[in-house]
This record gives C-alpha cells, sequence and structure tokens, in this order.
C-alpha cells in the first residue's frame, strides 16, 4: 500500500491498480491535484473537499462516496458515519469513513472538531485501528490535545496528522514525545508492518 500526499486533507492510497482519493479539493482552490482514481470519498460537501472532478481522468469517474452507509466497491469495503460539526461558521454533517483495503483498517476522521459528537458506538464500530488519519489543526477541527486522545484511545498503530499549521505540528509531534521528525510525500506500507507499530506517526508535508 502507498500513501501520496496532496496538500490539506487531500491524499491518494494505491494498492495494486485500485486507487482510492480522499478529499480532494474543489475547482476553487489553487491545487495540481489530478489524478485518476477508482474511489473518491467526500468527508464533507464543501469546496475545501469536494474536488471529485479532479480524479476523473481518461474518461473513467471515479465512484464517488459521499454520505453514511456501507459500501463495496471491487475489493474494497468502506463503511461512512455521519458526525455534526461547524466547519466556517456553518452547521454541516461530516462522514468519518473506514476503509478495509488489503486487511488494513484504515479510519479517515475528515473535518471533525470535538470527540463529544462522535458516538461511543461508532468508535467502538471501529475494531483494531491500523492507519487514522486525523485533524489537528484546532479551530474548525480538532485542537491538538483532544486529537492525541483520540488516536490513543483508539490504539491506533499509523497515526497520520492533517489539517495542520506549523504550530499545531510541532504541539503534536510534542504531545506525542516524538523527536526530528521527518516528513515525506509518498508512504509506503504492507500489513505484517503495522503489526509491528504502535501509536507511530506519519508526518506528510513540511515539517
Amino acid at each position: 500500500m502507498v500513501i501520496t500526499y496532496y496538500g490539506g486533507q487531500c491524499f491518494k492510497i494505491s494498492s495494486g491498480s485500485t486507487v482510492i482519493a480522499f478529499n480532494p479539493p474543489g475547482k476553487k482552490a489553487d491545487s495540481g491535484v489530478k489524478f485518476g482514481a477508482d474511489i473518491t470519498l467526500v468527508t464533507l460537501w464543501h469546496q475545501d473537499f469536494n474536488g471529485v472532478e479532479r480524479t476523473f481522468y481518461n474518461n473513467k469517474q471515479s465512484f464517488v462516496i459521499d454520505g453514511p452507509g456501507e459500501y463495496e466497491v471491487g475489493d474494497v469495503t468502506v463503511k461512512g458515519w455521519s458526525i455534526p460539526i461547524k466547519y466556517k461558521e456553518n452547521d454541516f454533517y461530516n462522514t468519518v469513513y473506514q476503509v478495509d483495503l488489503e486487511g488494513i483498517n484504515i479510519i479517515f476522521t475528515g473535518v471533525i472538531n470535538s470527540i463529544d459528537n462522535i458516538d461511543s458506538s461508532i468508535l467502538s464500530d471501529f475494531g483494531d485501528v491500523d492507519i487514522l488519519f486525523i485533524p489537528i489543526g484546532g479551530g474548525d477541527v480538532l485542537e491538538v490535545p483532544e486529537a492525541y486522545r483520540l488516536a490513543v484511545k483508539l490504539e491506533s498503530k499509523l497515526i497520520i496528522p492533517m489539517h495542520y499549521n506549523q504550530s499545531s505540528l510541532s504541539s503534536f509531534l510534542k504531545e506525542a514525545g516524538v523527536e526530528n521528525m521527518q516528513s515525506v510525500d509518498k508512504y509506503t506500507i504492507r500489513k505484517k508492518e503495522l503489526s509491528e507499530k504502535s501509536g507511530e506517526v506519519v508526518v506528510f508535508g513540511n515539517v
């Protein structure tokens, strides 16, 4: 499995011939995001995250998932839960996704700004979390202490912070006890390698 970062909350996960896109920025965003995906997940229908056309390539349209429910697309299973949030002073519903790919359990939270808005039954449904994508920037998304507390509560093997500035990232790494972190733009991981990890942080973009 290869994880590639495209800025903001936009990630691409590739496994063999399967490509999944998460939260591509909308048309108005100044972004170079443009790649073909088999599945595109949108957690919040806002121009910051709903650029699904960016993942259509060579006349191939991606299968778009933009709300709660259970889905099967090829060998990929997706489950989504709707969470009430406030983003840029407006009320929305954000969908938290669980993706099973290669037997790896991925949780992509999208835009969440309070753990209290996530029912405990949803957290228990996550099961053993292999990879957690979680926003840490504060303001419209989780503050650092709450974000890290959720990552620890879920016993995530791999934690990928997103939606942050330099200050919040530094605070998160300090909270996690991480020093001298090197950022990456692309990260490759296998299921058997995840079993050896516990709360490891991987940073994409600039540290």
